[in-house]
C-alpha cells in the first residue's frame, strides 16, 4: 500500500497542482494508495507516526512536499526497517530530491517511485542538544550562518516572491549576502571523531580536536548541496556512513564577498578558511549560543550539540 503525505503549501502553493497530477496518475494505473492531507505545522510528523506504526513489513510512504516536510515525516516514523520511502518533490530547495537525483517533473518522480524494486538504503544523520532533544536529518545540520539564512528563509517575502516564477532557491544566497553583513563570529571547540582499520584488520576510533576563533558556520552534510542547491560538500555520499563537515572559518567580512563564488560552485575545497573532512560524528561546543537547523528547519539557540550518523537505515524508492 502507498500513502502519501500531502502538504499543500509547498512551491507557494504548487504542490495543489502537483499533487492533483499525482491523484490523476494514480487512478489511471489503478494503483491503490492513500492520501492525508497535513493542516498545521508538525502534522507531517504525526502522521508520519501513525502511518509507521500500521501493520506490515512493507510501507510505502510517499512525500508529496518540500525538505521541511520531509524532515518533520522523518521525525516522525517510528521504525525505519519497515519503510519504504518516496519523494514528489514540490518545495523551493528540494536539496533532499537533488542528493538522490529525483526530478522535478512529477511524471518522471512518480514513475521512479513506482518503479522501483529494491531502493536504496541510505544514511540518516542525527543532532542532539544539550537539553538531549534528539532530532534526524536528511540533508544537514547546520550551525550559524546558514541556519541563521534557513530561519531566516523560513518567512521570507523575498522566497515567497521568487517562488512565484520557480526561483525560490535564490532567495538562499540573497539572505545570505544580507547576513554576512551583520552577523557574528563565535569561539568554538569541536571534537571529531573518525574510524581507521589498521593493517591488522583492527577498527579504531581517531578523536582530533579543532578550535575556531571566528567560526562563521559549521555544516554537516549528509547529502552534498543544501540551501536550493549550494554544494557544501562536493564529495558527500548519504551512503558511506559518513557526515562531511564543512566549516568556514577566520575569513575577514570584506573576503567572505569574494569566496563566496567559490563555495557556490563547490570550488571551495583546500581554500584558506574552509574545512572539509569526514567524520563518524563530532561534539561542539562554542563560547555563546549559536543558532542550529535541522534539513532547514530551525531547532534552537544553543551551546552545544553532538551530531552523529545512522548508517543505512532508510530505505528509498529510487
Amino acid at each position: 500500500m502507498y500513502y502519501f503525505i500531502v502538504n499543500y503549501t509547498g512551491g507557494s502553493g504548487k504542490a495543489r497542482k502537483t499533487w492533483n497530477r499525482v491523484h490523476f496518475l494514480l487512478h489511471e494505473k489503478n494503483i491503490e494508495y492513500k492520501a492525508y492531507v497535513t493542516r498545521r505545522p508538525g502534522h507531517a510528523k504525526d502522521l508520519a507516526k501513525k502511518i509507521s506504526e500500521l501493520p506490515g513489513d512493507d510501507i510505502r510512504l510517499i512525500v508529496v512536499g518540500g525538505d521541511g516536510t520531509i524532515n518533520e515525516v522523518l521525525n516522525g516514523i517510528t521504525d525505519f526497517s519497515r519503510i519504504r520511502f518516496g519523494i514528489i518533490p514540490t518545495g523551493s530547495g528540494n536539496d533532499f530530491a537533488r542528493g538522490l537525483g529525483i526530478p522535478k517533473d512529477t511524471d518522471k518522480a512518480l514513475d521512479i517511485m513506482l518503479s522501483s524494486v529494491s531502493g536504496r538504503n541510505i544514511d540518516i544523520g542525527e543532532v542532539i542538544t544539550e537539553n538531549g532533544n534528539s532530532r534526524y536529518f536528511g540533508i544537514s545540520s547546520g550551525i550559524g550562518l546558514d541556519a541563521i539564512v534557513c530561519k531566516k528563509n523560513l518567512d521570507s517575502k523575498v522566497k515567497k516572491l521568487l517562488n512565484k516564477f520557480g526561483i525560490g532557491s535564490l532567495s538562499y544566497i540573497i539572505l545570505t549576502i544580507s547576513t554576512l553583513f551583520s552577523m557574528e563570529t563565535y569561539d568554538v571547540k569541536v571534537r571529531l571523531k573518525t574510524s581507521d582499520t589498521g593493517a591488522d584488520g583492527v577498527k579504531k576510533d581517531l578523536i582530533e580536536e579543532e578550535r575556531f576563533s571566528k567560526l562563521i558556520f559549521l555544516a554537516a552534510m549528509n547529502f552534498f548541496a543544501e540551501g536550493g542547491g549550494v554544494p557544501m560538500s562536493p564529495n558527500a555520499s548519504s551512503e558511506d556512513g559518513k557526515l562531511s563537515i564543512c566549516a568556514v572559518n577566520g575569513i575577514p567580512k570584506w573576503q567572505t564577498f569574494l569566496k563566496l563564488p567559490l563555495l557556490t560552485m563547490g570550488k571551495h575545497e583546500g581554500k584558506k578558511g574552509f574545512l572539509l573532512k569526514d567524520v563518524d560524528s563530532l561534539v561542539f561546543d562554542a563560547d555563546r549560543p549559536m543558532v542550529l537547523h535541522a534539513d532547514g528547519e530551525y531547532i534552537g539557540d544553543v551551546k552545544h550539540i553532538e551530531m552523529k550518523v545512522n548508517r543505512g537505515v532508510l530505505n528509498v524508492m529510487v
